[in-house]
């Protein structure tokens, strides 16, 4: 995800039927200067329109001058009167839904350092391949969650996949928390990354789209503070465990709060406006779309979702092999490579090794140097809901990939160089603060964001669920060698592969990724798909 881990460690009946048909207006409109999807200086490159869809204003001027009075305090926003609140009547539901992270990001935690007083007391300390088991089983899930997630999302829409998400979440987390053999705290742990998995894919494509253009990245950023919190939380409440052994069990315990929580609030958290427009539940779809972006985009919304959805339901049998076919697959490709680059970049590894780095400088609780590790992701993530919808996904991306190569390559030198022992060690800690805090303003927030925003809307949850897969099969792989190989190579040969890594990464970003803010997702597929004009026929 666009996120760092720790490693150590049916559809209802369908009422009515509106078939996808490009609205005239907006199809000429992108005609009128065509552009080409290749990739950099291999043919192949992402480039979207110059203009955004603009023909429904014109085909409804009476909405740009009446508006109702609900609309009168966005109006204002837009002309710089007062403070932007337009975010605001989305906001309930993207917190709901960024509980998901919130969970994750606790579930990270919560096995970072009672590992050792479960293996004590259920029998298998010192045996470091049933300690690690315990920790990457959580991975195994999470990636078949993953797989999973786009064809139930599909079929269930996101608010009841979220519900049913929370069930391997809350059980596993009971199971877990009073099991007394290694094998009940392997099935807890397996069923608590089940549902991470499906949560993981599912919260970037809720939130992108429920939440109105201008704000989506803002509130996109949200997966991000949720997780970092979530982390945050799980050490603070950590902090017993160092004195009492038996402290693990209620940290799991209380795991399963948030899950209820989640379940409960998606009751109430309303259904992505475009699933059900591909149901043909048209005016349930009006209805959310007046509620969370205002009544004037309502029939602008539905004509750009007709445009690119069929509502005859057959949006909803997308199939994985309509992942080989264009643009999907250029698409799946700038996802997959997007999460292997995150992780090759050597994320989960910093975090680990950083605890041995703060030690060096007399930092000896582990706690306190995680803690100072999450607050500075946090604050990362912070810049990054400022920053993401005024400069950009695609400046954010590069600045932060070329921030990370800059902060290993400052660990390299203070390593290898001859330097003064005070010296060296505060390099190594300004390196890595700097580090982590890089990532956390682009490469964590933005790789989540921008493949759903790039992905069409049949087959979003296909891509995602494809694209996060191969970030669990990174994450393990990362955390299964990390340690093997600082041991047979030394940290500056590897963190310097990791700075390598990162600025591959900035260069991929450069030749193959778009930049999407300000563009509803409808004219982003439009600009990407060659062949919408011939979908309906």
């Amino acid at each position: 995800m666009w996120v760092a881990t720790v490693p150590h460690q049916p559809a209802g009946p369908v009422p009515m039927i509106f078939t996808a048909r490009p609205n005239p207006k907006l199809v000429c409109q992108y005609l009128t200067k065509p552009k080409s999807f290749r990739f950099g200086a291999f043919g192949i490159r992402l480039r979207l329109n110059n203009h955004k869809v603009s023909a429904v204003k014109k085909q409804l001027p009476e909405l740009e001058t009446q508006k109702p009075d609900s609309e009168k305090l966005r109006v204002g926003q837009e002309k710089g009167e007062g403070f932007d609140l337009g975010w605001l009547p989305a906001f309930p539901h993207v917190f709901i839904a960024s509980m998901s992270n919130f969970l994750f990001g606790y579930h990270i935690g919560v096995m970072n350092g009672p590992i050792v007083s479960i293996a004590r007391e259920l029998g298998f300390e010192g045996n470091s391949i049933l300690e690690g088991l315990v920790v990457s089983i959580f991975i195994v899930g999470a990636f078949l969650g993953s797989i999973g997630c786009g064809f139930i999302v599909d079929k269930l829409g996101c608010r009841r996949t979220f519900q049913i998400a929370t069930i391997p979440l809350i059980l596993g987390a009971l199971i877990s928390a009073q099991a007394h053999s290694l094998d009940e705290v392997i099935l807890g742990r397996f069923l608590v990354g089940l549902g991470i998995g499906v949560n993981t894919v599912l919260v970037p494509i809720y939130i992108s789209e429920i939440a109105p253009t201008k704000y989506r990245g803002s509130l996109g950023t949200l997966c991000q503070i949720g997780t970092c919190l979530g982390i945050i939380s799980s050490l603070f409440l950590g902090i017993p465990s160092e004195s009492d052994p038996h402290w693990w069990r209620t940290m799991l315990y209380i795991a399963s709060i948030p899950g209820f929580i989640l379940a409960l609030g998606m009751q109430f958290a309303v259904d992505s406006p475009r699933w059900l427009c591909k149901v043909g539940r048209l005016n349930d779809a009006k209805a959310v779309i007046k509620n969370v972006w205002g009544a004037s985009e309502v029939e602008k919304a539905i004509e750009e979702f007709q445009s690119v959805i069929k509502n005859d339901g057959s949006d909803l049998d997308s199939s994985w092999l309509e992942l080989l076919k264009e643009p999907n697959s250029r698409v799946a490709f700038i996802g997959g490579s997007l999460f292997v680059l995150q992780q090759l970049a050597g994320i989960n590894g910093v975090l680990y090794f950083s605890s041995l780095t703060f030690q060096d400088v007399g930092i000896t609780n582990s706690a306190l140097a995680s803690l100072l590790i999450g607050v500075t992701n946090f604050a990362g993530a912070l810049c990054a809901l400022y920053l993401i919808d005024k400069q950009g996904r695609l400046k954010l991306l590069i600045g932060s990939y070329l921030g990370m190569a800059v902060s290993m390559f400052l660990v390299v030198f203070a390593i290898s160089f001859p330097l003064d022992e005070q010296l060296s060690d505060n390099l190594s800690i300004l390196g890595t603060v700097m580090y982590i805090f890089t990532f956390a303003i682009g490469a964590g927030p933005v790789t989540g964001l921008i493949i759903p925003e790039l992905s069409s809307n049949r087959s979003r949850g296909k891509i995602m669920g494809f694209s996060f897969s191969a970030h669990w099969v990174c994450n393990f792989l990362v955390g299964l060698f990390f340690l093997d190989l600082v041991e047979k190579f030394g940290v500056a040969p590897v963190y310097g592969t990791f700075g390598a890594v990162s600025l591959l990464a900035a260069i991929f970003a450069t030749y193959f990724i778009v930049e999407t803010k300000g563009r509803s997702l409808e004219e982003i597929e439009m600009s990407l798909s060659s062949d919408f004009m011939s979908r309906d026929k």
